[in-house]
């Protein structure tokens, strides 16, 4: 619907109006509302001095000003209530009250009206009208400590103040599609000083049933639209002004706060490098004409790798351009930044032979250490100024890909390791898994990862065959031997690419699991457990069932080797003394029990 120069009140519901102020020579429409009431009728918001010549022509369409009892007030703005000397000056009704919260009345003392103000929070956030009810919602800081906002219980329509107002310059009055969201965004952005006042605000305002939300500025959003309003505005980040370097144009500043956000997003949904890689570029494209990102990381013993589209980012062992190789090692205080000395991009010329483009190198540093052991390399098609945007940009981006890179670069380097390794027969010669003394090796240089970030968690789950003893004795060893094999498979086989199954001697095996995955270590546990127990064996082997005992941990900050594993064998102890065949975790009291077919001596 679209609201004229002229237009009449705006009916919203039985006896509710719309009687604001239309955009006019660039100034955007602002909403006040109307319920009538016969003598006890109830304006909310009515504006500033400046056009409320028009609020006033509409609510006299419906009924004379005298009959407005009531003047709610949800904040003490002038561009919302600049006009309550007008209105004080037009009436010598002895009981009309503006109905608003202490921190706003404060403020509005400075007017010196003779209207007395009638506190929401005194009068047990409600207002009984003659034939409805108000419920008033306090919604603090959202956008000034005393906001809250108004519910008609009878009608169900929120007047929501500022929360869900948003930044429209046209003559629409309601919202027709989710893409009024993109207005609500930089009104919010900007205006509430943090998530957590956001969602605290909104969470409020969700304990209600709502038909409609009519804010103070932008569009009414009908009842259609609520649900992804509500869920869109709770996943903002605010507090922009706190972003700004320079410019402070909130569209400008809204855009860099949806690149950091994004940035952020990316690092805690995607675990996959590759996914990691391609959407840190796409959020780059927005910003940059670019249109590669690889790295380059340098290991402890000086080889390099390289991780690039070329081979789906996996690490390649290689010789990094001149250009690049001469950045390793340098210190954190000597890397040269346009104007000052610090961490950030630099420009570097391309060494490829491809005239007119040029590399944006990000360094990367390992925990504490000042020297850069690696780098982010974008691939620009056209000349950058790097400016405090981008600039900005890279900071939130390095620090969140130094703690991906040097993990996938510990995954890389595992199976770099597993190749040299396997030249050094640190492999089990039987069941063909690593021995205790790799997984030591590896525990070591992903507990400091883990002890610096706290980000990468490492579990443990120890199974041991139950009564394997009996089974060498009545078969034999060489039968023995291949049960042996027959678990080692399956823990293998059911291994991510960066777990690490391993045999730790006799017949008990190990299984690190690192990453997000290392939260379902007890669930993991508990599916080599079923898979052990189907295993079916024939010809001498006939009759025969296996099952094996798990005791889990997961790796607590700062905690040893021997302890970490002493946890996990302690658990392993109690899934063998509660009856075997199950899985026993560490750190909880909850266990996995299964069925079991041997008989237990």
């Amino acid at each position: 619907m679209k609201v004229g120069c002229v237009s009449p009140a705006v009916a919203l519901a039985d006896r509710i109006w719309w009687v604001g102020r239309t955009a006019v020579a660039g100034r955007e429409q602002r909403h006040s509302y109307l319920i009538e009431q016969g003598t006890d009728s109830l304006l909310l918001d009515p504006g500033c001095r400046q056009g409320f010549d028009e609020t006033l022509s509409r609510i006299e369409q419906v009924l004379p000003l005298s009959h407005v009892r009531w003047i709610v007030c949800h904040h003490q703005d002038p561009d919302a209530t600049s006009a309550l000397p007008l209105i004080d000056a037009r009436g010598t009704r002895v009981d009309r009250a503006i109905v608003t919260h202490g921190v706003a009345a404060t403020s509005l003392a400075g007017y010196d009206l003779r209207m007395p103000f009638w506190l929401v929070e005194e009068n047990d956030w409600q207002l009984k009208l003659p034939e409805r009810l108000l419920r008033f919602i306090f919604t603090p800081y959202a956008h000034f400590p005393g906001a809250f906002c108004t519910l008609d219980t009878g009608s169900e329509i929120l007047f929501s103040a500022e929360l869900f107002g948003g930044s429209v310059g046209d003559t629409e009055l309601f919202a027709d599609s989710e893409a009024h969201f993109e207005a609500i965004r930089p009104f919010h952005e900007h205006f509430i000083p943090s998530r957590e006042v956001l969602n605290h605000a909104v969470s409020q305002i969700e304990r209600y049933s709502i038909s409609m939300i009519a804010p103070r500025h932008g569009r009414l959003i009908p009842g259609h639209l609520l649900e992804d309003m509500v869920h869109k505005l709770k996943g903002l980040e605010c507090g922009l002004y706190l972003m700004a370097t320079g410019s402070t144009d909130i569209r400008h500043l809204s855009r860099l706060n949806a690149a950091l956000k994004d940035i952020t997003s990316t690092m805690v949904v995607s675990r996959d490098f590759r996914e990691i890689a391609g959407r840190l570029l796409e959020i780059l494209k927005r910003e940059l004409p670019a249109d590669s990102l690889e790295f380059y990381v340098q290991l402890d013993d000086d080889t390099v790798l390289h991780l690039a589209p070329e081979s789906r980012y996996r690490g390649v062992a290689g010789s990094p351009p001149a250009v690049i190789s001469r950045l390793f090692g340098v210190g954190w205080k000597n890397w040269q930044v346009p104007g000052e000395l610090g961490a950030g991009p630099v420009l570097v010329d391309r060494e490829d032979g491809r005239t007119g483009r040029r590399l944006l190198v990000l360094p990367l540093f390992k925990g504490d250490n000042p020297w850069v052991y690696g780098v982010a390399v974008i691939g620009l098609t056209d000349p950058v100024e790097v400016d405090d945007d981008i600039s900005q940009i890279m900071e939130q981006m390095s620090a969140a890909l130094q703690v991906a890179v040097e993990r996938e670069t510990i995954f890389r380097g595992i199976e770099l390791e597993r190749q040299k390794f396997y030249e050094r027969s640190i492999r089990d010669p039987l069941t063909g898994l690593f021995t205790r003394f790799y997984m030591e090796d590896t525990l070591r240089r992903l507990f400091e990862i883990h002890d610096r970030s706290g980000g990468t968690p490492v579990a443990l789950a120890m199974l041991d065959i139950d009564h394997f003893k009996r089974i060498n004795d009545q078969y034999g060893h060489v039968r023995g031997d291949e049960v042996l094999c027959r678990v080692a498979h399956i823990i293998q086989a059911d291994a991510r690419a960066g777990d690490l199954p391993v045999r730790l001697g006799g017949e008990e095996f190990g299984l690190i699991v690192v990453g997000a995955p290392a939260a379902e270590i007890q669930a993991i546990g508990e599916r080599l457990r079923q898979k052990v127990a189907a295993i079916h064996f024939h010809g001498t082997f006939t009759g025969l069932r296996v099952t094996i005992s798990i005791g889990t941990a997961i790796r607590l900050v700062g905690e040893s080797i021997p302890g970490f594993i002493e946890r996990a064998d302690l658990a392993l102890y109690q899934a063998k003394n509660m009856g075997r065949n199950r899985v026993r975790c560490a750190d909880s009291s909850a266990s996995y029990s299964g069925q079991w077919s041997l008989h237990f001596d």
